[in-house]
């Protein structure tokens, strides 16, 4: 195999989540490990960020799910595997999955797949449509919670599955490099007074993410954190046709709770925002795949509350570095909010020491950037993981050094 092997990646779109800044993430790896990365997918906001670590972006729109769009877009894959002399193919959602799968097959390279989301499947169809990042030669779970759906409901074997925790930026979620005047930005452009606690949610406006839920809890607080003043930061982009969002507004006034409720929109700096938080909650209605928002506030020093399922669960060590409340349970969310608003500034500290040590020791982006080209290596007998880990100059985490074969 080639010393710089070519990595394709194939994605729906430069979008702002997760599945997309892993892909440039892997891609910036790739780059320094020695490889060429290649991103085949429709553009958007990320595109920048792509140019920028060195990887070359393919115009290629894989969004539809239509068998027609599918056939047609494994064609155009291979194409590009043949044109650009491609090792290796990684899919990372299921539409997109589907045509690189074919096309890997037919030009006989290594296929990888990564499991972003929950993707629930309540029928047979359902089910069928997801099993395609099941058929990886290697299966990435980025969570226990998720390893253990691959293995139960899709019968992935420890053969293929790796389980590789998605990793928080550490230079960025660092509060030593976070300096004031970021923070005190943020809290005049959301009209946050002096001497108010800020109890945040980042997320998407999106029901299953529990804004009403924390919009319901925080009545409660006047009893069982009285005295204490506060203001609630929802951050995160709104739903296209604003319904969720004016159902929030609608039930915070009748609430009486209006004028402590900020929109915040999306944000250009978490790292900040998180600063700024004295509690940072993630009331999730349903198990998450993994919980990103969660990483990074811990990184930041911060205190969470957080619903006690899926992969967000595995994250936090309750009552070490962050609290874990019932899912759904509105009485026992505003309990954890107000046991962080009344802790004292001792409690706080040691708990924000061993929060941001718990996700440098177990969370960083570089373990998972080097645990992934790893994988890679398995596949192409390449050295991109060593490598890369000579170009950052760090070794990777002492508990992820590679990705970890699961266990049956």
């Amino acid at each position: 195999m080639t010393a710089c092997p070519t990595i394709l990646q194939v994605l729906p779109a430069l979008g702002t989540g997760g599945l997309e800044r892993g892909a440039i993430e892997i891609a910036r790896a790739t780059v320094l490990g020695g490889g060429r990365a290649l991103v085949a997918c429709h553009e958007g906001p990320l595109l920048p960020a792509l140019h920028a670590c060195g990887a070359v972006h393919i115009p290629l729109d894989l969004r539809s799910k239509s068998p027609i769009a599918i056939s047609r877009n494994a064609r155009r894959i291979a194409d590009i595997i043949r044109r650009e002399k491609v090792d290796l193919v990684h899919a990372r959602s299921r539409a997109p999955a589907w045509a690189a799968l074919r096309a890997a097959r037919r030009t006989n390279v290594p296929f990888v797949t990564t499991w972003h989301g929950v993707h629930e499947a309540r029928w047979w169809g359902k089910k069928r449509y997801n099993s395609v990042l099941a058929k990886g030669d290697r299966v990435i779970a980025i969570s226990q919670y998720i390893a253990d759906r691959l293995r139960g409901d899709y019968a992935v074997g420890p053969d293929q599955l790796r389980l590789i925790p998605r990793g928080a930026d550490l230079t960025v979620f660092d509060p030593a490099r976070v300096p004031g005047p970021r923070v005190q930005a943020l809290a005049q452009a959301w009209a946050i007074p002096d001497d108010v606690r800020v109890i945040m949610l980042p997320g998407r406006l999106t029901p299953w993410k529990g804004q009403l839920q924390l919009i319901e809890a925080l009545p409660l607080l006047a009893s069982r954190a009285p005295g204490i003043d506060w203001v609630c930061v929802l951050v995160g982009p709104g739903d296209a046709q604003e319904r969720y969002t004016k159902e929030l507004t609608t039930r915070a006034r009748a609430l009486g709770i209006a004028e402590r409720l900020r929109f915040s929109g999306a944000c250009a700096d978490m790292a900040a925002a998180m600063a700024l938080a004295d509690v940072v909650v993630v009331p999730s209605q349903r198990p998450e795949p993994f919980g990103r928002v969660v990483v990074e506030a811990q990184a930041m020093g911060r205190p969470v509350v957080v619903a006690n399922h899926g992969a967000a669960a595995e994250i936090v060590r309750d009552g070490e570095t962050g609290l874990l409340v019932t899912p759904n349970d509105t009485a026992a969310l505003a309990q954890g909010i107000a046991d962080v608003l009344t802790a004292s500034v001792d409690a706080l500290a040691w708990l924000a020491e061993r929060a941001r040590a718990h996700i440098v020791s177990t969370y960083g982006i570089a373990a998972m950037q080097s645990a992934t080209l790893g994988v890679y290596d398995e596949l192409l007998n390449t050295d991109l993981q060593s490598r890369f880990e000579l170009a950052v100059s760090a070794p990777s985490s002492p508990l992820f050094p590679h990705a970890r074969a699961v266990s049956a």
